[in-house]
């Protein structure tokens, strides 16, 4: 059962979209648009109910957050439809350059990303009424960018927030860049949170704060640990509040608690190495 639902918050339009090969979508997600400007392309799966949206104001210019398959999924298609011109960080170019391999659970949820030729950002995306600052916020991903709309209070958050106490990493996130990427947000004024999967209109700095606050206890519980000589496997039962076998099982091992563990793990060891340091609340020594 697919899902499409409309929303709109002032000048803000947004479309949901699900796809479920059996029964409801696992997850869905939102794409943006204000003026002729589109944040985000949707997942491949929902490629033609997302065109349908899309007849209704065409858009001029697409803006992805990331590379990720269910951000990027129409990217090509809303070129080829549309004639939009398609702008993304340096590393989402690259990506999106020659066709990436993608496991199984995310051409089943999501589908594929076909490549696209994508242009560098500028240093502020216009449209006739608004100005978008794009800000490097990797730890999702490396070439994961916001895009902050200062006059009005917006921040297009892409998968920075997903949720307060979130429950999973994928297997190629990085702890303290996330962490670094949400304090590097909250140095902004805004109020709404358009998140790729949980939009919060309001109070969306709160929300940032809150996920950041999750993950510095989060990582000093798992430090306390480390010191005391547990090892990993230990750790992560000892941290982790709920199961989460079904979405370890689904993405084989692509997803899970444990990685947000090892990630921060990693992060613990670099600093006893003598790397670089980082503590929560204080950032990169």
């Amino acid at each position: 059962m697919n899902l499409v639902r409309e929303k709109k918050w002032g000048p803000v339009r947004a479309l949901e979209t699900g796809y479920g090969p059996i029964g409801k979508p696992m997850m869905t997600v939102h794409l943006y648009c204000i003026d002729d400007l589109l944040v985000d392309a949707g997942q491949s799966h929902m490629e033609v109910p997302i065109c349908q949206w899309l007849q209704k104001n065409p858009p001029r210019k697409l803006i992805l957050t990331h590379h990720h398959e269910d951000h990027s999924g129409n990217a090509a298609a809303i070129q080829r439809t549309f004639g939009a011109s398609v702008h993304g960080p340096e590393e989402c170019i690259r990506k999106m350059s020659t066709p990436y391999r993608i496991l199984p659970y995310q051409h089943l949820v999501w589908g594929k990303s076909t490549p696209a030729a994508i242009q560098p950002l500028c240093r502020i995306v216009e449209t006739d009424r608004f100005q978008l600052h794009p800000l490097p916020t990797p730890g999702h991903s490396r070439d994961h960018t916001a895009y902050l709309e200062k006059n009005m209070g917006w921040l297009f958050a892409g998968d920075l927030y997903l949720g307060d106490r979130i429950k999973y990493f994928r297997v190629d996130e990085c702890f303290s860049d996330q962490v670094e990427s949400l304090k590097t947000v909250l140095q902004h004024d805004f109020d709404a949170l358009f998140c790729a999967h949980n939009p919060c209109p309001r109070n969306g700095k709160k929300r940032i704060a809150a996920k950041l606050a999750y993950l510095e206890e989060l990582f000093e519980n798992i430090r306390r640990l480390w010191e005391k000589g547990y090892p990993e496997k230990i750790i992560i039962r000892r941290v982790q509040q709920k199961s989460e076998w079904f979405v370890r099982l689904l993405t084989m091992g692509n997803a899970s608690f444990g990685n947000m563990v090892r990630s921060a793990l990693a992060d613990i060891q670099r600093e006893e190495a003598g790397g670089s340091r980082w503590k929560a609340g204080g950032g990169r020594w």
